[in-house]
């Protein structure tokens, strides 16, 4: 009996650890008040430059890149046009995305990497991305989650912090600081 209650309390304290692991709270509402406003169209319409990195569970650097992005806004749909050079690491060289905006005023889009329909909302200064992507590492790839969150400065300067789950645990995070170009 005692042994079986001591596994019980393992088994719970790993699975508390293992979800804790993968745990954020950000709450968009904590950012409706907060200013600069973050105009999605208006940032990106045009050359914006972005410097980047990695970073895996350990907090070890495992990529290092610039991207070069030009952004066309139609008036209904955004599109991205990115280009990666890579300093550290390598990765996907270019990806384009297309936004728009759904029936309830939130924003949907894709890109050729990513699985589905990837969804945002904006909150204030904030801009909350998610979606799933095939993420090639080596010889294989997986389904992961990309939960982006990214935050103005001013009209000029953004900060993005993306995390990387799978089975709700983080894997990687991403920090990425972009400046449109005048």
């Amino acid at each position: 009996m005692r042994s079986s209650t001591l596994r019980t309390g393992l088994v719970a304290l790993l699975f508390l650890g293992l979800t804790a692991c993968g745990s954020r709270d950000i709450a968009g509402s904590a950012y409706l008040d907060t200013s600069p406003e973050f105009k999605l169209t208006e940032f990106f319409d045009g050359d914006v430059r972005a410097w980047g990195i990695v970073q895996d569970r350990s907090g070890n650097i495992t990529q290092r890149f610039i991207a070069d992005i030009d952004g066309t806004w139609d008036g209904e749909t955004l599109t991205l046009d990115e280009t990666f050079e890579y300093l550290v690491g390598d990765g996907v060289t270019e990806r384009v995305w297309t936004i728009s905006r759904d029936a309830n005023g939130e924003w949907q889009g894709g890109a050729g990497d990513i699985l589905g329909q990837a969804s945002g909302a904006t909150y204030g200064n904030a801009f909350n991305w998610t979606y799933q992507m095939d993420l090639p590492v080596d010889d294989t790839s997986y389904v992961v989650n990309f939960d982006d969150w990214i935050w103005a400065f001013d009209e000029d300067t953004i900060m993005n912090r993306s995390y990387i789950t799978k089975f709700g645990i983080t894997f990687a995070e991403v920090t990425i600081f972009m400046s449109r170009q005048r």
